[in-house]
């Protein structure tokens, strides 16, 4: 088994079903395949062969998807690349990986004269050294698939590197395949299925959409860059019947859906992951897409699926139980913790997934010191902390380096963060740690809002039955948006960053409008 052989397997299956739409250009499976042998010809060419690295730093875009299938057609690994990332960081990942081809458009041109001597270019667009994208396309069509061993990699995705550099992630094609297989299953995903490609394919998620939809004969349309309003017309026109995305991405949907006539166009099927989605938004996709299936999907790179919570409807942010592949279970919240000790019933202890799963990578690239820290005994420590509530189910409560401890007190971001967001006029909201001379730490929170003001906030937190007190937030800093990453995750680290920076005085920094610190007490 290949993930070239599953593309060969739906073009034969249905050869003229949709299966990849940008703009304008449209093929079917037939087309797509042919694109992609005349592609895979052109890397042979270009002396890429089985087990080779193609690295890329591109956005969404048929280029992407036709690079991704031409590798798997000759057995070379797939490196897609963040290409946000600073050109040093682009070819750090570039010569840790030791490509021999990176393909590289105008937003990631820069890098170019930073990779290593013996990798060749690949240019897509003007402007762009190397080898021209359209000689790739009009060589002669690669015979294959190339027969790989499945258990070889298939990919290699780089971690966002928050901590420190970023970290390789093999994953085999058996591995890919699963991860596929599952999402299709706990997303309850339909043959001829459509989704939209807009979640970046040097992610996790953006790589199961694009597989998921091969195994269902569905059309992935992808955009190479997210805009509300145009993402949802893209939903409309393209008929979108299941959406992935990260919850910031719902929420810019339904902000360009209170602009547009009509309102939001139904969609059957939508997921979220990166974060859990507050109960507010929860409530407002349902409200606007009226879905009949809402899923919360919690994993990571290194093992795709950890667990589902499948009806957000009726537990709005809930993790759920494992996925089909999965085991879990909750163990000491600290870094290399014994996955053999499960913390006690009822207590918050960090996710630990088993390897065993056919979704797991088996380790990391050149890294051994992070196989240290997150392998132990057959089991992945994912560095997220959880509890189970009453009915057996998953809460993801956060990272356990985002965990205040306050006066003593365990507090975790999230269940302040819900409050927060119930109250009138709150957009968007974080809550971090912050180093305080009493307390230890203090909770600190970061609202996006119209109206909103911190005595109001205060007065909020105080009248919540679900909020104790002492972790109520004692700082306030108002933002026009959160900082997060491509794939909508929060980045905790530069709201704290943003704090130490500020002037003693007043003013603003940024989109950093006001500040405002209440006082201590219990």
């Amino acid at each position: 088994m290949s993930l070239g052989s599953r593309l060969l397997e739906a073009s034969e299956r249905r050869p003229e079903a949709a299966a990849l739409v940008e703009g304008d250009l449209r093929l079917d499976y037939a087309g797509l395949l042919e694109r992609a042998r005349r592609v895979a010809g052109g890397l042979a060419g270009l002396g890429v062969g089985p087990g080779d690295r193609v690295a890329t730093a591109l956005r969404n875009r048929v280029e992407t998807v036709l690079l991704y299938w031409a590798s798997q057609w000759l057995g070379a690994w797939f490196v897609p690349l963040n290409w946000r990332l600073t050109p040093a960081d682009v070819a750090y990942c570039v010569e840790d990986a030791g490509a021999s081809v990176l393909a590289v458009e105008e937003v990631s041109a820069g890098v170019a004269t930073l990779v290593p001597a013996g990798c060749g270019l690949v240019a897509i667009g003007p402007g762009c050294p190397g080898t021209p994208f359209e000689q790739l396309t009009s060589a002669e069509p690669a015979p294959g698939p190339a027969p790989v061993d499945e258990g070889e990699p298939a990919i290699m995705l780089y971690t966002s590197g928050t901590t420190g550099r970023p970290k390789g992630v093999p994953r085999s094609h058996r591995a890919e395949w699963a991860s596929a297989l599952a999402h299709v299953i706990q997303c309850r995903y339909v043959p001829g299925e459509r989704t939209l490609g807009v979640m970046p394919l040097y992610h996790t998620m953006g790589m199961r959409s694009l597989l998921a939809m091969v195994a269902v004969d569905g059309c992935l349309v992808v955009q190479a860059a997210f805009r509300g309003s145009e993402a949802l017309e893209a939903v409309a026109d393209e008929r979108i019947s299941a959406l992935y995305l990260a919850p910031t991405l719902f929420y810019d949907l339904l902000a360009a859906a209170r602009q547009r006539p009509g309102g939001c166009p139904r969609v059957p099927r939508l997921a979220y992951a990166g974060a859990p989605m507050t109960a507010a938004l929860v409530e407002a996709c349902r409200s606007a897409f009226d879905p009949e299936v809402f899923v919360n999907h919690y994993g990571s790179t290194e093992i795709y699926t950890f667990s589902i919570g499948p009806d957000q409807v009726a537990k709005p942010g809930c993790a759920g139980r494992p996925g089909i592949h999965e085991r879990l279970r909750l163990v000491a919240p600290e870094p290399g913790a014994d996955p053999s000790l499960p913390v006690p019933p009822g207590e918050v202890g960090q996710v630990a997934c088993h390897l065993s799963s056919p979704e797991a990578f088996t380790s990391y690239w050149h890294r051994p010191d992070a196989d240290a820290r997150a392998l132990r005994d057959g089991w992945y420590l994912t560095g997220d902390l959880g509890r189970l509530d009453e009915d057996g189910d998953l809460w993801v409560l956060g990272r356990v380096d985002d965990m205040i401890i306050t006066g003593g007190e365990n507090v975790f971001p999230l269940e302040i963060e819900e409050v927060l967001a119930t109250y009138p006029g709150v957009e968007d909201v974080a809550v971090v740690g912050l180093p305080d001379d009493r307390l230890g730490e203090k909770v600190v929170a970061f609202v996006v809002g119209r109206g909103v003001d911190a005595d109001g906030l205060e007065a909020h937190c105080l009248a919540s039955p679900a909020l104790a007190p002492f972790k109520r937030p004692r700082e306030y800093h108002f933002l026009r948006q959160l900082p997060k990453n491509a794939s909508g995750k929060l980045l905790r680290a530069r709201l704290r960053e943003l704090v130490s920076a500020e002037p003693a005085g007043p003013g603003k920094r940024g989109d950093h409008d006001r500040a405002r610190r209440l006082p201590g007490g219990a």
